[in-house]
């Protein structure tokens, strides 16, 4: 198994194994604002989904508007594609993101970004909700439900949220000695994003 640590973005340096990630509003273009806090409540990182001509970018920045990491879709419209992970001190494209459509269950891979082997899964949970969140007129309020699995396919933590307005995920990983915690705190604001969308 391969050392999660090396896939970790090396401005962030993440230790901890709970984290809120929430849509805390839009801004003045009414784009989606996240926001990722520690147990303590204290702010790790902000984003706003930006999209130009087609492409969905996602720059992650601190408290002081540093930039910390990107996460941009390798193609316009890129629903069912490929976000690739970008620390902003080296320069390295760490992994990638990417996503099977289906009207049943969502599923996110987490890959290395050169040899695209898998490093975590995040899975829906049932599908009726899945369903709901999709065909129903408020369904966008429902709380999601996922698993998050390492590469051999065992179940190492949670991402949950409730019924809400603006989402707001609750990210719970019991192992993080399989799995780069990271770019799974990251995946969770593109997913809620590129889902509202």
């Amino acid at each position: 198994m391969r050392d999660p640590q090396r896939y970790e973005i090396s401005a962030l340096g993440l230790s901890g194994t709970e984290y809120t990630v929430e849509q805390t509003g839009t801004d003045k273009n009414f784009r989606p604002e996240y926001e990722v806090r520690d147990v303590t409540g204290e702010t790790i990182f902000r984003c706003t989904h930006e999209m130009y001509e087609g492409n969905d970018t996602f720059p992650f920045v601190d408290t002081d508007g540093t930039e910390l990491f990107t996460v941009e879709a390798t193609g316009n419209w890129d629903i069912a594609g490929d976000y690739l992970l970008t620390d902003g001190q080296t320069g390295e494209d760490l992994v990638v993101l990417d996503n099977d459509v289906s009207l049943l269950q969502d599923t996110w891979r987490i890959r290395d970004a050169e040899d695209e082997s898998i490093l975590a899964t995040i899975n829906s949970r049932g599908a009726l909700y899945t369903l709901a969140r999709k065909l129903l007129p408020a369904g966008q309020w429902i709380g999601h439900s996922f698993e998050i699995a390492d590469p051999e396919g065992s179940s190492v933590g949670t991402v949950e949220s409730g019924f809400a307005v603006f989402d707001r995920y609750e990210v719970t990983i019991r192992d993080r000695s399989s799995v780069p915690v990271g770019p799974i705190v990251a995946a969770t604001v593109v997913i809620d994003a590129i889902q509202e969308n």
